[in-house]
């Protein structure tokens, strides 16, 4: 693996996701396991069947993110972004039908995440977006053809709790 992108959030998130897996799920799955091999006959077993199959899945996780994290890149809001597009940003744009759409671009291990508003940083969107700044036009390549899209606004998280879950501050009437 070479090195990857990812914000900080993406990477506590895993970081939190091994721990978890490593120190709290794999001992509890493991004593289930142990308990039931001394029922016995091992063959007919549901309760170590399935406990054995989720500790080989965990066992993959673990061994899956013991060799991503040192190879993860933290990329952090740095002042010198403020008004363009890069990696990290919440972007908002607008087609010319109207169709609003609000995601941040991130690396590709945190699209996998329950966000349904994160995109990879090397999706053709994303890539077509950096160093763009607010009410600039740019033109997707996508498979029914080019697609232009306008910037309505850029925001990048600084650990601000004035942050709604979008990423965007929110409008004051």
């Amino acid at each position: 693996m070479g090195t990857k992108l990812i914000t900080r959030e993406g990477y506590n998130k895993l970081k939190q996701e091994h721990d978890y897996l490593w120190n709290e799920k794999r001992p509890e799955i493991t004593k289930i396991v142990s308990w039931a091999a001394s029922l016995g006959d091992r063959s007919e077993n549901a309760d170590y069947t399935y406990n054995k199959r989720l500790l080989r899945q965990i066992d993959r996780r673990v061994r899956f993110l013991r060799k991503l994290l040192p190879v993860l890149s933290i990329v952090d809001y740095s002042p010198q972004q403020e008004g363009r597009v890069f990696f990290g940003a919440w972007v908002e744009i607008e087609n010319e039908a109207g169709d609003v759409k609000k995601f941040r671009i991130v690396g590709p291990e945190e699209i996998y995440s329950e966000r349904k508003d994160y995109i990879s940083i090397d999706s053709p969107m994303a890539r077509a977006l950096l160093k763009k700044q607010v009410d600039e036009e740019f033109v997707v390549q996508t498979p029914e053809g080019e697609k232009l899209w306008f910037i309505n606004a850029i925001e990048y998280p600084k650990g601000d709790a004035a942050l709604d879950d979008t990423g965007f501050r929110p409008l004051r009437g």
